[in-house]
């Protein structure tokens, strides 16, 4: 009984905020990304056996990118767009999101996107307890760095944003 409460504590604890790392074996796609939402969504055309299907929107997991109308937000979401528009994807999912959203780290040739994001100032590591979580070393070093969005030390984080001023329309 008290390993069943140890169990469904380290859950909860490993799912808030929404967010959940993805383990190594996690189910895979590969497609191409067809479009950019903002600075952590984007749109991802799977292939199955050569055959291209419906895109799929995608939430990139372990960060948290101002939103479209927050500062710092218009240049997260043009630099996703020129690293990964039309170009092919690994996507290593874990779920979905409280919106539907499919949950995964998202790799171009090798690289972790959201590390190279949280790494050029252009989102932050996710938070779990007001603790930055899988990308906190590249939000530090961008922090030193000031780099992006953390060249300003007034910048919000996104879910600070959203509660001062509720959603962008």
């Amino acid at each position: 009984m008290n390993q069943a409460r140890c169990f469904a504590a380290l859950l909860i604890a490993a799912c808030a905020g929404g967010q959940v790392a993805a383990k190594p074996d996690a189910p895979t796609l590969t497609g191409v990304v067809t479009r950019v939402s903002d600075g952590d969504t984007l749109w991802v055309r799977p292939n199955s056996d050569g055959k291209p299907l419906k895109p799929i929107k995608l939430r990139l997991l372990g960060i948290d990118a101002p939103e479209r109308c927050q500062a710092g937000g218009p240049a997260a979401t043009a630099a996703l767009t020129s690293h990964v528009l039309h170009r092919v994807v690994v996507v290593r999912t874990v779920g979905r999101d409280s919106y539907g959203r499919l949950l995964g780290d998202v790799h171009l040739q090798g690289e972790d996107l959201g590390a190279w994001l949280v790494r050029e100032g252009h989102a932050w590591s996710h938070r779990r307890f007001g603790v930055a979580d899988v990308y906190a070393a590249e939000e530090r070093d961008a922090r030193m760095a000031r780099r992006g969005l953390f060249a300003d030390s007034g910048a919000l984080e996104p879910r600070v944003f959203r509660k001062r001023n509720g959603p962008c329309d």
